[in-house]
Parts: structure tokens; C-alpha cells; sequence
């Protein structure tokens, strides 16, 4: 009977693939593979607020959906470019939708449910002629969120926009620090009011604009003033909001819709746009062409390829592990966490890692901040924002991480002029923490410059940290090894590697044996005023022969002996000595500790120098060992160095804690944090990510190693992606590998089995 249940699961689990794209998606009930279904959450009581939501999203807009307990359904709009004058990334409002007679009500019968399937929430409440279901979905093609009501018996709908921005409002205390970047500026730092729409259609219609900025006084406080001229203000003017519609409602007031009679069946439409015109009017006949565009397609066609957009994605890559009660919380935690990248993974800006745009409202020491409040605000930190982006390889998400690409990319001439003006060379190097635009945040740059050289940061944590610009270029170099795109290698690849090897080139000197010394310098934002840091030499040597390694005809002649006479120069790899054993240092000359990074890991990862199938195992064995620091959460890496070590006991204990720990004042299982970040932390999901899939597939330097970190007491089953369009699908159970298929065929002879035993 046992052996029957366990072949029974196991097909389950060999017809994944088929029943995603075989099944049919009706309008009522989308086909959904079953493992994917015990990932849903569920839950059978309303929220007392909005830490009780759940995300939902569709790349660029998200929301924060519950119920309270008195029998409404709210939710937060967010967008991934919704930038203030004060570069905060904001909400655009939240949306009440009421019901009458209501059975949402606490006490009823109720059940949320997040369909990770299909992309959407359903809400079930009542029963009898007094049962109610809610569908909110936003359109993974369009920008649009839907809250679809259907109702047994007649109802009044009515959907209304709240408000907090009502008017102009300094930020004070423990909440301007929300505003990071102007935290101690010697100005106040104001929040400025969103506008109402008297709107001639049965529609609500709100904005935020710009009508100042911060930008100019930005680049002319980093002596870059000047440029100002010659680019366009990334948020004078830049406006976003809203229009709500609604199928047989009428406008109530400006800022609520009602139906016009009790209905059975209504579709509440919420758009959401971003964009910069030259007058408020410009943007809301933008809007206006917008809504009318998608009110007038078919809204069944709409559901269905939003479907369709969720099962394709689903069917990119899976992981499913079982075997105990950690097993369940790893495979729904990896799920969660690739939902949430999805749903803000598509838009202009890349992922905040800090909250993502699902933040909630906040309770900060006791103080309660709304919805816009994120700890670090709202710029770029490198060391964060990268490990959301490292997950996505192996997952074959490659769409996700066009924003991150696009705004690097974006800021290249400007990082070139401002190396060039700092520093009299040429190459180009980014910030550890900028702005979108490209720049150093004044909070961290310093506001008095009084008798300081130009570039040089008051911020000490970051005044040497460039190594990100290094780490880029590495992830850069997967993501072509993935996807062979052509395009993306001379468009993206060649010109950001380009410029930041000519940086590191051209910024240090050489010694008498004509080897580069690296210093002034750090070791990321721990050792200060080292020489020599690790994650700068080890990500040289790590890009370097990967450039070198690219076809020869993708690179000038100069770049190649620039690539190659830099290797040449580079210092070996600095080491320590602790209890009489070699092991990797932190620089050659460590200076003072202030933080909590393991800096020598990085020849582990990011860099991958030194793990399995490496030369000399050992060192790196050894360095893993004694590090200084111990733990995961967070930003924290040393569960995805144990991985690629093939430490299989200790990298799962640490993946199936991360997957275990969320914030406990969210109601989400995947609100991670806050950590040292904000919530929903997405540096805690995405680095367990990174290391659940290097547990079950390294691919590295040609071969393909299956299992090689995977603990005996789990089972798995996983589809993951590799370099040279390589797609490998596996399942593994009770110690044997029953199934290995490899996609193209002729890289099968590459795959090396780690399972001690196995056949």
C-alpha cells in the first residue's frame, strides 16, 4: 500500500510539465499542477490589517490585498516607478470595496486563498443564497488590477480610493529615515499632497506630480552640476495614480464608485500609470486613451491570458522538495519567493530590496508610519539589490532581470564622466548606494564639502566599496553563458565590462614587479583602509578569462590585451593563518572592522574560484570553516558558499531556516524581515533560493553537477536551467536518481552525478 501511495505521488510529479500546458484553463478553475497547489496560501479568517495581506502583482504593479475583520476588502496599489520629488518610491493609494448586504464579516464563513497557479486571490465568504467570491487578479499583460464580485443573491458594490497624502507634510523624526538620502540634509524634507480628479466619466481619478525635484541639486552637490543640461530630470514632472472603474457603477462622490442597483456579478477595474508630461492634463489624456484601450477587450480573453502568462511561467522551472515537515516549508518558501520576485520583477526600476513595493503600513519602535515608510529608502545598495538578480538564473527568469541590466546600463556615461572628473582617467565605477540615476545619495556623499576633494564620501562604509561594478560584469557573464544573447553581449555586456575593467586599470598603481596594488581600497564594507581586498582580486580573476573566454571577434584586439595584461598584473589571492592552517584573507593588509561580512568567501560567491570540481577543495573548506562570521538571514550568504562547497548537512539546515523565519507581525509566510533591511526582506528569500538551487545543480566550467550539495533525507524533484540553454529536469527519491533528462541532448555527457551510490 505504501509503495502504491509513493508511485502515485511520483507520477504526480513526472506529469508536471504535461499537465501545465495540456490541461485546460477554464474561466472558472485553472489547470494547476498539484505540487504547485500545496504552495497556495490559505486562510480562513480576515486580517486585522494591512501586515495581514498578501502580495499579488504582475511585474510592475502590486498589491497588498486582505480583509478586515469588519468585512471589507482593501488593498494597496503599488507601482515599480512611482518616484516622489524626494526619490521615495511611494504608494498610489489604497482601495476599499464594500458589499451590501456583507458576508465578509467576521464569524462567517471565509476563506482567502493566493492562487500561485493563475497569478490571483480568491476570497470566499458566506453561504447559501448569502455566498459572495472575490477574484483580484492584476493582468500580467496590461496595467490593470481586477476585483471580480460575484454574489448569490443581489449586492451593492461600492469601490472607494483612500487617501493619506491629503496634504503638504514634513517628515520628522524616526520617519524621515524613509527618506534616506536626505535624511540630514539641513533642509526639512516634505511629503507632498496627491490630487483628486473631477472627472467627467464614472471613473475616480487621482494623481501624484512632481512639480519639484531633487535631481539638479543632486549631480551639482557631486560637482556634476553641469550635466543637468544635458539629460532629462528623471522626476520633475513625473506623474502616477490611478482611474477606478467599475461595470455598472456610478460615481458616488470623487472618490467612490457604487453600482447603480444590487447586482449578482461586477468587475471593479483599478489602472495604474507612471509617466512624465509636460502638464497634468497630458497625463490624464494618456490615461484616459489607456482605460479605454482595455475596457473595450474582451474580459474573459483577458483572464485567459493572464493565465497563460502564470502557467508558462511556472512551467520555466520548479522546485519540490519532500521528505519532512523543513522539506514542506523549503519547496513553499522557494515558490513564495519566486512569486514576489514575478510580480515586481517586470517593471521600469529594478527590485527594491528593501520591501519590495509590498511594504505595508510600519510599526517602528513602537511608532506606527503608513504604507510609504521602508527603513534605507529608496536607494539602490548594490551588495542588496544583486541577490534577487542571482536567483533568477538558474531559474530561467531571464525577462525578470531586464531592469537591472536597463538601469546600469542607463547610468554607464554618467559614472564614465563622473570617474573621469573625480579621478583623471578613464573607465567607469558605481556607488555600493545610488540613486537610479546613477549617483551617490548626499546623505552618504556628505553635506559639507567645505575643504573635501571632489568624490571623496564622508560615508566611510562605502567610500572605497566598488566591487559591485566587478560582481555586475560576473552576472552579466551568466546571464549570456544562460541565454547566448547575442545582442544583450554587444548592447550591454561588452560596454558596462568594458569600462569597468579600464577602471581598476587605470585608478591603481603597480609595484616594482609591475603587479597592481589595490589601494587605497576595502574589503566590502567590513575592513577599512585595507590593501588588496579579496572581492576585488578574486572578481578580476574570476571575469577576466570569462571575457577572454568570449568568442574573438566580440571584442576589439585592445580589449583583449587590456583583459590579458591585467591578469598578468593581479596579486595572488591574500591568506591568513589561523591554528597553523592556510586559508583565505580578507586583504593583504586588513584595516580596522566594522561590519559583519565574511569578505574572503567571495571567491566562493559570488566569484565561484574555489568550491566543488575547483582546485584546491580544501582552502576553500577550510576558509568556510573559520569564518568569522556565522549565520544566515538576511543578506547573509553562507548557506550559498556551503552549497557550492557541497556541504549538504549545513547549507540544508541554513536553507531550511531562512524558508522558516518571517517577520511574526506579517501574516504572509514569505514577509520576510525585517532583518537588516525592511519587510518582506528580499535579500532573506532570494539568497535561500541561490542556495537551494546550487544544493541540486552546479553548472559551472562545462559540467553539470546533479545533487552535489543534496541532503539524504530529502526528496526532489526540479527542472532548472543551465549554461548553453541547457535544461535539466531530475527527480530523486529515497536515495537513488530515477530520472535525469537533459535538454539539448548532446549536454547529457556533461552531467556529473554527486549522489554517493546512486545509478
Amino acid at each position: 500500500m505504501l509503495r502504491r501511495k509513493t508511485i502515485q505521488r511520483l507520477a504526480v510529479i513526472l506529469l508536471w510539465s504535461t499537465a501545465l500546458l495540456a490541461a485546460p484553463c477554464s474561466a472558472d478553475q485553472p489547470a494547476i499542477a498539484e505540487p504547485l497547489q500545496r504552495c497556495d496560501v490559505t486562510w480562513s479568517t480576515p486580517s486585522k490589517d494591512s501586515l495581514g495581506s498578501m502580495p499579488i502583482g504582475n511585474g510592475d504593479i502590486g498589491l497588498n490585498v486582505w480583509v478586515e475583520e469588519g468585512g471589507d476588502l482593501l488593498f494597496y496599489l503599488a507601482k515599480t516607478d512611482a518616484w516622489s520629488e524626494n526619490a521615495r518610491l511611494l504608494k498610489l493609494g489604497r482601495v476599499r470595496v464594500k458589499l451590501s448586504p456583507n458576508p465578509l464579516v467576521k464569524g462567517q464563513p471565509f476563506r482567502q486563498r493566493l492562487r500561485l497557479g493563475s497569478g490571483e486571490i480568491l476570497i470566499e465568504a458566506g453561504a447559501g443564497q448569502e455566498a459572495v467570491s472575490l477574484r483580484v487578479w492584476v493582468d500580467a499583460n496590461h496595467p490593470v488590477a481586477h476585483v471580480d464580485v460575484e454574489s448569490k443573491s443581489p449586492a451593492d458594490v461600492q469601490a472607494s480610493l483612500e487617501m493619506w497624502r491629503t496634504a503638504r507634510r514634513e517628515l520628522k523624526g524616526k520617519e524621515r529615515f524613509s527618506a534616506y538620502g536626505l535624511m540630514d540634509s539641513p533642509a526639512p524634507v516634505f511629503v507632498e499632497p496627491d490630487r483628486i480628479v473631477d472627472s467627467p466619466k464614472d471613473r475616480v481619478v487621482w494623481y501624484h506630480r512632481n512639480e519639484r525635484s531633487i535631481w539638479a541639486d543632486n549631480l551639482k552637490h557631486q560637482a556634476l552640476g553641469d550635466l543637468a543640461h544635458s539629460a532629462q530630470d528623471p522626476l520633475l514632472r513625473r506623474t502616477f495614480g490611478g482611474a477606478i472603474c467599475g461595470s455598472g457603477m456610478l460615481r458616488a462622490s470623487p472618490t467612490s464608485l457604487k453600482t447603480a442597483q444590487p447586482v449578482r456579478q461586477c468587475r471593479i477595474s483599478v489602472y495604474a500609470d507612471t509617466g512624465q508630461t509636460d502638464s497634468a492634463g497630458g497625463w490624464l489624456k494618456r490615461l484616459d486613451e489607456l482605460v479605454d484601450r482595455i475596457e473595450g477587450m474582451d474580459a474573459q480573453q483577458l483572464l485567459a491570458a493572464h493565465r497563460r502568462w502564470w502557467t508558462d511561467f511556472w512551467n520555466r522551472s520548479w522546485i519540490y522538495v519532500d521528505g519532512d515537515a523543513q522539506a514542506e516549508a523549503v519547496t513553499r518558501g522557494y515558490a513564495l519567493q519566486r512569486f514576489i520576485n514575478a510580480c515586481a520583477g517586470r517593471g521600469a526600476m529594478p527590485i527594491k530590496f528593501n520591501g519590495s513595493i509590498f511594504t505595508a503600513d510600519a510599526v517602528v519602535q513602537g511608532q506606527r508610519f503608513d504604507a510609504d515608510y521602508r527603513n534605507w529608502g529608496g536607494p539602490y545598495w548594490f551588495q542588496n539589490t544583486r541577490l534577487p538578480y542571482w536567483s533568477m538564473l538558474a531559474a530561467g527568469d531571464f525577462d525578470l532581470m531586464l531592469p537591472l541590466w536597463r538601469m546600469y546600463s542607463d547610468t554607464l556615461p554618467l559614472a564614465k564622466v563622473r570617474t573621469q572628473r573625480y579621478y583623471k582617467h578613464d573607465g567607469a565605477f558605481w556607488p555600493e548606494t545610488m540613486y537610479f540615476w546613477g549617483t551617490y545619495v548626499n546623505d552618504n556623499y556628505g553635506w559639507n564639502r567645505q575643504g573635501k576633494p571632489d568624490g571623496l564620501t564622508d560615508n566611510r562604509y562605502i567610500r572605497y566599496h566598488w566591487e559591485g561594478g566587478i560582481e555586475l560584469v560576473a552576472m552579466m557573464l551568466d546571464h549570456y553563458a544562460f541565454t547566448r544573447d547575442e545582442p544583450f553581449l554587444r548592447g550591454t555586456l561588452l560596454p558596462v565590462a568594458s569600462e569597468v575593467v579600464t577602471f581598476y586599470d587605470r585608478h591603481y598603481s603597480r609595484d616594482e614587479q609591475g603587479r597592481i596594488g589595490l589601494s587605497p581600497a576595502q574589503s566590502l564594507e567590513t575592513y577599512w583602509d585595507s590593501v588588496n581586498p579579496v572581492p576585488e582580486i578574486a572578481g578580476l580573476r574570476s571575469i577576466l578569462p570569462r571575457l577572454l573566454g568570449l568568442p574573438a571577434d566580440r571584442a576589439t584586439p585592445e580589449q583583449r590585451q587590456q583583459w590579458q595584461r591585467l591578469l598578468k598584473e593581479l596579486p595572488p589571492l591574500p591568506t591568513r593563518h589561523v591554528q597553523g592552517q592556510t586559508m583565505l584573507g580578507f586583504a593583504d593588509k586588513p584595516g580596522p572592522k566594522h561590519n559583519a561580512e565574511n569578505p574572503e568567501l567571495y571567491a566562493i560567491f559570488p566569484f565561484r574560484l574555489y568550491g566543488l570540481g575547483k582546485p584546491d577543495l580544501e582552502l576553500g573548506l577550510r576558509s568556510f570553516e573559520h569564518r568569522v562570521h556565522k549565520g544566515t538571514g538576511g543578506w547573509q550568504q553562507d548557506s550559498i558558499q556551503a552549497a557550492l562547497l557541497g556541504l549538504r548537512d549545513e547549507a540544508g539546515r541554513m536553507v531550511a531556516a531562512n524558508f522558516s523565519r518571517k517577520n511574526p507581525e506579517c501574516r504572509f509566510p514569505a514577509f520576510w524581515g525585517p532583518n537588516f533591511d525592511w519587510t518582506p526582506d528580499q535579500d532573506h528569500g532570494c539568497v535561500a533560493m541561490i542556495a537551494l538551487q546550487q544544493m541540486l545543480l552546479q553548472a559551472d566550467g562545462g559540467k553539470i553537477r546533479v545533487l552535489p550539495a543534496w541532503p539524504a533525507r530529502w526528496n526532489a524533484a526540479f527542472k532548472l536551467h543551465a549554461p548553453r540553454g541547457t535544461v535539466v529536469e531530475v527527480e530523486y527519491r529515497d536515495g537513488r536518481l530515477l530520472r535525469c533528462e537533459v535538454t539539448p541532448r548532446e549536454r547529457a555527457k556533461d552531467v556529473v552525478n554527486e549522489i554517493p551510490g546512486a545509478k
